[in-house]
């Protein structure tokens, strides 16, 4: 569960100093002119899970204008930085340099510029104990106490009372960190889904020389740079080949073929589809029969066993079929059929394994392996409903050992309706989840076979725990005010 520090702040006030500066984004370094140098630094743990924690830094200039700035810090407890944004970043051992890029170089006096990193971490994660500045030392006091560690062991079910939700507008990987879930996967073409992330969002490699390029956002916590994809993949065609998780855990999905995740699928086409998210033009994973992304996650933060999880998809009511199977969430790691409870992963389409339908679809039910389950049993679930809108937010969470729920939703108004909320099919209590990440296909695919199914992808994430529903209806929310259209 995430836990939220106290900021770390420290102080320096020196006066006609000579400074060495070091230039952001390349190591250089050249001499100032004396100047007066001062500043803040505030450092937060915003969100905590076993083995990770992603930490916010705000930086205050009380002295003359900056240019440039550089700031460094060392860790006491191992830890190590794995993602970074807002920041070019660097770890040697311990010590960590920290340095402006392109359009956060300037900083006015009394202005502040801020970054943000996730990182990992074993037995204690104390935050640091002193910082510099452009190589002058932070020399003032504390205020507040250092970051409490993480508990050892990951909480095996949600808190009692949960924090209370964030903003409607707020991104969805920080709804569910402030909801005691955090994410563990974050997956998007189509914009971040963490209001700090300003890192890649996919790769694109394009036919004619098979070069690949990264996509990334507009602004931090922004939507996709498709006129990026637009200038790279001007004369030839492109696809797909990897969705970079965003959650700070590695979680890349890559297609499940030569020269991705292995096996016999393709990658999909980049420009299939295209659409408006937060006013820009984006694309979304358009997936056909062959296509299908995969990435074992067992060891990187993604629910084994009878640990509980969540996990949520924006998808497509017309873009489906009945193959099997469109997944996205957690499979095996071995690429086969492993035996019920094995998967634990959001189904979307028209197939209905145990008959007795109701409607033609699309459903949302869940894949637990050997079965697509529209509730608690083989038999159809009478509240369930089709989706058949152009955007449908989708959910599925499991507490491991009894309960799961299914729901869905217009992704562009509407609250979620719960379409099931109850016990385990029987035989898949405890779950026994492997970790793996499946999207596109079913569990069984695609090591020496090929996908069978259709549909798309515009955003999804998967997490620790098991959310609150007013983490759900914070996730719709969410997805409404990105203004798919």
């Amino acid at each position: 569960m995430p836990q939220t520090s106290r900021p770390l702040r420290r102080m320096l006030a020196t006066a006609g100093t000579v400074i060495v500066v070091i230039a952001g984004g390349v190591g250089g370094a050249h001499l100032a002119s004396a100047s007066a140098a001062g500043c803040t630094v505030d450092y937060a743990v915003s969100s905590s899970w076993q083995g990770g924690f992603g930490a916010n830094v705000i930086v205050t200039n009380l002295g003359d204008p900056l240019t440039t700035w550089s700031l460094a810090w060392s860790f006491s407890a191992g830890q190590q930085v794995t993602q970074s944004w807002n920041t070019a970043l660097t770890q040697s051992g311990a010590q960590v340099t920290a340095r402006n890029v392109s359009y956060n170089g300037s900083v006015a006096t009394n202005g502040t510029v801020s970054f943000g990193f996730n990182g990992s971490w074993t037995g204690s994660n104390p935050s640091p104990a002193s910082f510099t500045l452009n190589g002058v030392a932070c020399t003032g006091g504390v205020s507040g106490s250092p970051t409490p560690a993480p508990p050892s062991s990951p909480p095996s079910s949600p808190p009692s009372s949960p924090p209370s939700s964030p903003p409607a507008a707020a991104l969805p990987c920080d709804i569910y960190a402030a909801g005691g879930t955090a994410c563990v996967a974050a997956h998007s073409t189509v914009r971040a889904l963490l209001a700090s992330y300003h890192g890649d969002l996919y790769q694109v490699r394009r036919a004619s020389d098979n070069a690949t390029r990264n996509i990334g956002v507009l602004v931090p916590g922004g939507s996709a740079n498709a006129a990026a994809q637009d200038t790279f993949c001007a004369g030839t065609s492109c696809v797909i080949t990897v969705l970079y998780d965003q959650s700070g855990h590695g979680n890349n999905l890559a297609y499940q073929g030569p020269g991705g995740a292995g096996g016999q699928a393709t990658a999909a086409a980049a420009t299939r589809e295209s659409l408006t998210v937060g006013n820009a033009k984006a694309y979304s994973l358009y997936i056909n029969p062959g296509n299908s992304y995969w990435r074992n996650g067992s060891s990187t933060g993604v629910p084994t066993g009878s640990a509980p999880e969540g996990m949520y998809m924006v998808t497509s009511g017309t873009h489906v079929n009945s193959g099997c199977c469109f997944d996205y969430g957690n499979s095996e790691t071995t690429r086969r059929a492993d035996g019920a409870g094995a998967m634990d992963a959001i189904y979307f389409g028209t197939s209905c394994w145990f008959g007795g339908c109701s409607g033609s679809g699309p459903w949302v039910q869940a894949d637990l392996e050997y079965g697509l389950y529209p509730g608690g049993s083989s038999a159809w679930n009478p509240n369930q409903r089709a989706f058949t809108s152009r955007y449908v937010t989708a959910m599925l969470k499991n507490n491991g050992s009894s309960r799961f729920a299914i729901k869905g939703s217009n992704a562009q108004a509407g609250t979620l309706v719960t379409l099931y909320d109850g016990s385990l099919p029987r035989g898949y209590s405890p779950m026994k989840k492997q970790g793996a990440i499946i999207l596109g296909s079913g569990g069984d695919c695609c090591a020496t076979n090929t996908n069978q199914s259709a549909g798309t992808f515009y955003e999804g994430a998967m997490v620790s725990g098991y959310p609150s529903d007013a983490t759900d209806n914070a996730i719709q929310a969410s997805i409404i005010a990105a203004g798919y259209r």
